[in-house]
């Protein structure tokens, strides 16, 4: 094969996770091309990988109206259809995807796709149910690769980082008052989903724990929400952590992983690439919707409940006749719901002034999912 297109438009870290198709491909056909399709968050991971030739940038916002259709729509079935390619891979299973793939040229029943795909991308690419179609997404990916022939014989992450970038790195941690030679930490502090994320404090408590043993806790992320995380961190530690929010593209970060003594973060882009790249990394795993799940079995059947264990921190809120009226909710049920139940707890707030304010409320926040109060701190 000459020519191979691989669509992928989605998050940095699922991104991360189909790289290891590059090098599946290029290890069978080192004379081909190999083609990306991603969106611009993902372009500098890409970049990095050093089986990939050629990348084009699908803009998704430019697309949104139809004089931005219109403009946009003929360039990139240009790049697209720049090369006669033998076959395409879109491992995004998605409408997005499945318009890109329809526009690459490439012979009848050579685009192949995940066996999951979704919203009529089945009808572009045909799904691949491989053997490890309920495995891990890294081996989904790679069975698109077993499609067209290729042996896997590895599952690894071709990213080089360029030697002006390390250099860059040493100089951004110099600057903030670290040296790269002394022993150090990473620490992702932030996540695209709220669930995904470690409280503040954890990464606080952890974080005086490294220096008690003679290692700098360095703070990374990207964003003012995580900037803003990043401070709170720093407000709760005896000593200051380096901050790095905000200052690292992905291939310093990537170098900074590679250097330092371990990586923990939550389920998002910057520790998969750690994970990726080899750092010792210690991801920590929540859910991206906050709904109970059943475990399995090791043979695959759901595994019995334990007994439930009683909530210790949980108060029910006051019945509708008993709240002030601006915060009572309009469902007629007497529990607070909408926008303001996932807000600060204005409520108690407002009640703590109250005698049975401390001894009914003792929590801050109220879930938007529940009439129940969830966290273990006090309104004080």
């Amino acid at each position: 094969m000459k020519n191979i297109l691989i669509v992928k438009m989605s998050s940095i870290g699922d991104v991360i996770h189909a790289l290891p198709v590059s090098y599946a491909i290029k290890e069978t056909y080192p004379e081909a091309h190999l083609t990306w399709v991603v969106e611009p968050p993902a372009y500098d991971i890409v970049a990095m990988a050093a089986c990939v030739d050629e990348i084009i940038v699908f803009e998704k916002k430019k697309f949104r109206s139809l004089g931005g259709f219109l403009q946009n729509f003929a360039p990139l079935r240009k790049k697209i259809q720049a090369r006669d390619y033998d076959a395409v891979l879109d491992l995004q299973g998605l409408f997005k995807s499945a318009a890109v793939a329809a526009l690459a040229k490439a012979p009848k029943g050579q685009k192949y796709g995940m066996w999951n795909m979704r919203e009529g991308s089945k009808f572009v690419s045909k799904p691949v149910i491989g053997a490890h179609c309920h495995d891990h997404v890294i081996e989904r990916y790679l069975d698109t690769a077993r499609a067209i022939g290729c042996a896997v014989r590895e599952v690894r992450l071709p990213i080089r980082v360029p030697e002006r970038e390390q250099q860059l790195t040493r100089q951004i941690v110099a600057k903030a008052g670290a040296n790269m030679d002394n022993a150090y930490v990473v620490l992702v502090v932030g996540a695209s989903w709220p669930t995904k994320c470690w409280p503040d404090g954890h990464f606080a408590v952890l974080g005086d724990w490294l220096y008690d043993h003679g290692i700098i806790p360095v703070l990374v992320g990207s964003g003012p929400v995580e900037s803003q995380k990043a401070a709170e961190i720093a407000a709760k530690m005896d000593i200051p952590p380096i901050d790095l929010v905000g200052k690292l593209n992905f291939k310093q970060l990537a170098y900074l992983f590679q250097q330092s003594a371990a990586v923990v973060g939550g389920d998002t882009g910057p520790t998969h690439l750690a994970v990726g790249i080899g750092a010792r990394t210690v991801m920590l795993m929540g859910p991206t919707y906050p709904r109970p799940h059943r475990s399995l079995r090791p043979d695959g059947q759901p595994a019995r409940r334990g007994p439930r264990l009683p909530r210790v921190h949980e108060a029910r809120l006051p019945a509708r006749s008993r709240l002030p009226r601006r915060h009572q909710a309009r469902t007629g049920r007497g529990e607070a719901q909408g926008p303001r139940a996932g807000a600060r707890c204005r409520l108690h707030l407002k009640l703590k002034k109250s005698r049975t304010s401390r001894r009914k409320f003792p929590c801050t926040r109220i879930s938007s999912s529940s009439t129940r109060c969830t966290s273990a701190i006090s309104c004080s």
